[in-house]
C-alpha cells in the first residue's frame, strides 16, 4: 500500500522512539535525565501556546515558590558548601532576654586594615562600589511620613495608601514575656573583611562563626530592644547549614516552636544580609554616613498575598514595615533602603508583625553592619514602645 508523503514523518518519528525506548531501557540514568528534559521542553512547549496573559499569570503564581530559597530581592551568588569557620555553631541557641542592663550592649567590631590588591591572584580580583540607595522620581515610591516604600505589587498606590491608614494593630502588652523574636533564616550570610574598592571573588561571604556572621547583627539587634525594657528572644539555629536548600522550612518550624511556647511574641524578625552586584558583576555596597560614621544601609522586605500564599494578615506586616521604616529615617536620615513591597511570603505569614530585614550586602563589612544593627534597634525599641497602652 502506498503511504502518503505527509504520514513519513510521523513513521518516522515512530521508529525512533521504539529504538529510544530500547535504549533507555538498557540505560536507566540516561532515562532519568532525558526524561527530565523531556518534561521541561513540553512544559516550554505548552507556554508557547499560552495567550501572553497566561504566561504572565503563571509567572506570577509560582514566583514565590521558585525564589523561596532567594530572600533577596537582588541577585546573589550561590551559597557555598564549604563556609570559613572549621567549627560550626551549635545547631540551636536561644535566650529569653528582659531588661538587660547596659553593660550587655554587644560592642561595635573593628574592621582591619586591607591587604594590598596584589596578595589576590589576577583572576579572583573583583570590585567594590559604594552606592547610596534613595528613592527614584517614579510611580513606584510612595512616600510615608519619613522614607518611602517601592511598590512592587500589582496594587495601585491609593490602594496601598488605604492600607497604610488603618490603624497598625499591632501592640506590646506590659510585662517580662518575649515580644520580639529574632531568627536567621541564613545565618551563616558574612560580610567583606575590609573596607575596600576591590575584593577577592574567590571568598563566599560566609561562615559558620557566629561571631563573623548575621547572628552577630542579631545580638546587636536584641541587645537594643533589652535596654529598652522590650523582652526578646534571639534564635541563633543556623537553618542554611550544612544545606542551603529548604532553609526556609526549617526557619519555619522554628518560629512556630517559639510562637507556641511563648504565645505573647507579637514580633518576628528573620535578619539577613543582601548580595547586590551590578550588571557587570561588581559588588554594589549600599552606605550613608550617620553620625560621621559610614554605616551599611537597611532594607526592610513586607510581603503581599497575590491570593495564592494564604497570608492574610500581610496588610498588618506594611503597616509595621511603615511605621519602622518612618521612624528609622526620622531618627537616622539615609539609614534605610525604600521598603520592598512585593509578591513574596517568607514565612511572614506566620504573625501578623512578621519582616525580613537585609543589614548591607555582602560588599559591607561586618563593622558597618554591626553599626547599622544598632541603629535599627533603636529605632525599633522606639516604634514599639509606641504602641504600649498608655
Amino acid at each position: 500500500m502506498r503511504r502518503s508523503g505527509r504520514f513519513r514523518p510521523l513513521l518516522g518519528w515512530m521508529a525512533a522512539t521504539v529504538v529510544l525506548v530500547g535504549s533507555l531501557a538498557c540505560f536507566p540514568a540516561l532515562a532519568a535525565a532525558l526524561g527530565g528534559f523531556l518534561g521541561k521542553a513540553a512544559a516550554a512547549s505548552a507556554m508557547l501556546q499560552l495567550p501572553e496573559g497566561g504566561i504572565a499569570y503563571l509567572q506570577n503564581r509560582f514566583r514565590d515558590d521558585l525564589a523561596q530559597d532567594e530572600p533577596d530581592p537582588e541577585p546573589k551568588p550561590p551559597p557555598a558548601e564549604s563556609v570559613s569557620s572549621s567549627e560550626a555553631a551549635p545547631s540551636s541557641q536561644a535566650e529569653s532576654h528582659t531588661q538587660a542592663p547596659a553593660e550587655s550592649e554587644v560592642p561595635i567590631p573593628q574592621t582591619p586594615q586591607s591587604p594590598s590588591i596584589e596578595v589576590i591572584a589576577p583572576e579572583n580580583r573583583g570590585t567594590i562600589t559604594e552606592k547610596t540607595f534613595t528613592a527614584d522620581q517614579g510611580s513606584l515610591y510612595i512616600p510615608l511620613a519619613a522614607g518611602y516604600i517601592r511598590n512592587s505589587t500589582g496594587l495601585s498606590n491609593q490602594q496601598v495608601a488605604s492600607i497604610l491608614a488603618q490603624p497598625m494593630d499591632l501592640a506590646l502588652e506590659p510585662g517580662d514575656q518575649p515580644q520580639v523574636l529574632i531568627v536567621h533564616t541564613h545565618a551563616t550570610e558574612s560580610f567583606e573583611p575590609f573596607d575596600r574598592d576591590f575584593c577577592d571573588t574567590s571568598f563566599t561571604w560566609r561562615s559558620t562563626d557566629n561571631s563573623q556572621n548575621v547572628v552577630y547583627l542579631g545580638d546587636i539587634l536584641a541587645s537594643q530592644l533589652e535596654q529598652a525594657g522590650i523582652g526578646v528572644l534571639h534564635d541563633a539555629t543556623q537553618h542554611d547549614y550544612p544545606s542551603y536548600n529548604g532553609s526556609y522550612e526549617r526557619s519555619a518550624a522554628t518560629i512556630r516552636k517559639w510562637l507556641k511556647e511563648y504565645p505573647s511574641i507579637k514580633v518576628v524578625i528573620d535578619l539577613h544580609r543582601d548580595a547586590i552586584e551590578s550588571p557587570a558583576g561588581n559588588l554594589i555596597k549600599p552606605v550613608a554616613v550617620i553620625n560621621g560614621e559610614k554605616t551599611a544601609q537597611v532594607m526592610i522586605i513586607s510581603g503581599c498575598d497575590d491570593g495564592t500564599m494564604n497570608m492574610p494578615d500581610w496588610g498588618r506586616n506594611l503597616r509595621w514595615a511603615a511605621a519602622l521604616q518612618s521612624t528609622a529615617e526620622a531618627m537616622y536620615p539615609g539609614l534605610t533602603r525604600p521598603v520592598f513591597f512585593c509578591y513574596r511570603k517568607y514565612n511572614m505569614d506566620l504573625t501578623g508583625g512578621s519582616l525580613l530585614i537585609e543589614f548591607g550586602s555582602h560588599g559591607n563589612t561586618l563593622e558597618e553592619a554591626a553599626r547599622a544593627a544598632e541603629f535599627m534597634g533603636k529605632a525599633m525599641a522606639k516604634t514599639l514602645l509606641e504602641t504600649l497602652p498608655e
